[in-house]
């Protein structure tokens, strides 16, 4: 079967909304804010706070309000190449930032003492491996790398590694061989599963493109302050571009010129035949509401989630782990075989976990307590359905077979805050004190609106933004409503349904979408 991948980007005042779409379902949902700083991939100039060598790691100051962590299995073999030669830069001594002429130092042992590697205020470069979440700081490994598309470039190593997903001997060897001959000195370089099959000159192209990255990083250190960020990791939807553009992907939508700009670029340089598949939403419609991914966020994020079978899924989280409980729901009493009635709202449950687990960006651990099934076999379909569901999953997890109680246990790599969308709503009118006037008077409302501006302002067009029960109101019936605002004013009165209003709140637009002014 193929799959067809949309991403849809929504600009917003506080950063972008961005949704992945997979055969219409959303699979992952981003807010990608504006000002975010400690987002993984970020390379900080950082110093040495603390060494604690009961935890065998060190506490680094680069700015956030908690010292962010660094254990020495983090540290890289390389460290004292990089440690050396950020001393070079910052002392203003004369390297090349291609590493030219370098000389590594000595690979620290494996089971070694931080203490002996790392000392209080000492300068150090560090890359953010998983943000702040909750009470901790940042995580940071000095194992540098720079992610292009297919290769991710390692400085201070020399070493070529290739993908285990990639399993052919005869392409192994290659790109191995390409490799060995285009990478500089002094760099290593992880071959990404993409790469399989590529041409040199994209290979190459890429290479370059992480050698120019890390080079600003070297110019913007020569200038730093500590606490400074020396190279920031491409922004949320540039990312998963990177690492998830492929045949498959059939549409990239974005709705303000500046978003299709920035991501015209980035296609042009990554993968110029997939530059058409990207569309500029130019509709009066919200792009999230117009695609159906508003109503899709809603019916998501609760914290019951219903299957399509009729069984429902329970998610609660804690500070420590993911809870999530299976039930049947309405389904029990419509099969007589009480296995078969389990196994099937698990397959289904199993289905919707490895989409949730995505959705909400959920880590840590997370227990699933199936319905009880008896057989072994239903057991390991059950488990076997869960494990192909999360194979299209970008993080790192292990799942465990389900165990006598119907327990199924995950865990899942953590790197950034889980996210979470507010699906109870506010009401407008009560401000959540549970007594409304009438709600049928926005509709009073509206009419004196619309009449003041067509009859006493004399506006050519007007549009209206409501909420999709009140656009029904106005729709409903042979010679709807808006028929008869037509018969009255001589003019065609667009209505826009949007879920993210209250039932209460309205806007008018003009010819041009923007708002008017209302005067009550």
């Amino acid at each position: 079967m193929n799959l067809s991948n949309e991403l849809y980007i929504s600009a917003t005042s506080k950063g972008d909304r961005i949704a992945l779409v997979r055969n219409k379902r959303l699979i992952e949902y981003h807010v990608d804010e504006t000002e975010h700083h400690f987002a993984v991939g970020d390379i900080y100039f950082g110093s040495v706070k603390k060494v604690v060598s009961g935890n065998n790691a060190a506490f680094i100051d680069i700015g956030h309000e908690k010292d962010a962590f660094l254990h020495y299995h983090d540290l890289s073999p390389n460290i004292l190449s990089l440690i050396k030669f950020t001393k070079d830069i910052i002392a203003k001594r004369p390297v090349s930032p291609r590493l030219k002429g370098f000389k590594l130092e000595a690979q620290i042992e494996k089971q070694g003492k931080i203490s002996d590697v790392l000392s209080k205020n000492m300068p150090i470069l560090a890359q953010v491996v998983k943000e702040p979440i909750s009470s901790k700081g940042p995580r940071l490994s000095c194992d540098i790398s720079i992610a292009g598309r297919y290769i991710v470039l390692v400085p201070f190593s020399n070493s070529i590694n290739i993908s285990k997903k990639i399993t052919s001997k005869q392409e192994r060897q290659r790109l191995h061989k390409l490799m060995s001959s285009v990478k500089p000195e002094n760099f290593g370089v992880i071959v990404r599963t993409v790469a399989e099959n590529m041409d040199v000159e994209d290979l190459q192209r890429d290479l370059e493109h992480c050698l120019e990255k890390w080079e600003l990083g070297v110019k913007a250190l020569r200038t730093a302050m500590p606490r400074d960020r020396v190279i920031s990791e491409m922004d949320r939807a540039a990312s998963i571009l990177r690492d998830m553009l492929n045949d498959d992907f059939d549409s990239i939508v974005v709705d303000t010129k500046e978003s299709y700009d920035k991501i015209k670029n980035l296609l042009h340089a990554i993968a110029p035949q997939k530059e058409k598949i990207l569309k500029l939403h130019q509709g009066k419609a919200k792009i999230f509401e117009h695609y159906g991914i508003e109503k899709q966020l809603k019916s998501l994020f609760g914290r019951t989630v219903t299957l399509p079978g009729g069984g429902y899924l329970v998610i609660e989280h804690t500070e420590a782990l993911h809870v999530i409980d299976v039930n049947s729901g309405n389904k029990a009493s419509s099969e007589p075989n009480q296995e078969a009635t389990a196994l099937n709202v698990n397959k289904e449950a199993a289905i919707e976990i490895a989409r949730q687990l995505r959705l909400r960006d959920m880590g840590g651990i997370v227990v699933i307590d199936f319905i009880d099934m008896k057989k072994a076999e239903n057991k390991k379909e059950v488990h076997d359905v869960l494990r192909e569901e999360m194979k299209g999953d970008r993080s790192k997890y292990t799942i465990l077979p389900i165990s006598k109680f119907g327990l199924s246990q995950i865990t899942r790599q953590r790197v950034r805050p889980e996210i979470s969308v507010d699906t109870r709503e506010t009401c407008p009118t009560c401000g959540g004190t549970g007594s409304i006037q009438a709600s049928i008077s926005v509709t009073d409302q509206i009419e004196n609106h619309l009449e003041h501006l067509l009859l006493k302002q004399n506006e050519a067009k007007v549009s209206i933004m409501v909420h999709p029960f009140v656009y029904a109101y106005y729709k409903e019936g042979f010679i709807s409503r808006q028929m008869k605002w037509f018969f009255k004013y001589k003019k065609w009165i667009n209505l826009i349904k949007d879920s993210t209003l209250g039932l209460m709140e309205y806007h008018f637009l003009d010819k041009d979408g923007e708002e008017f002014e209302l005067h009550s």
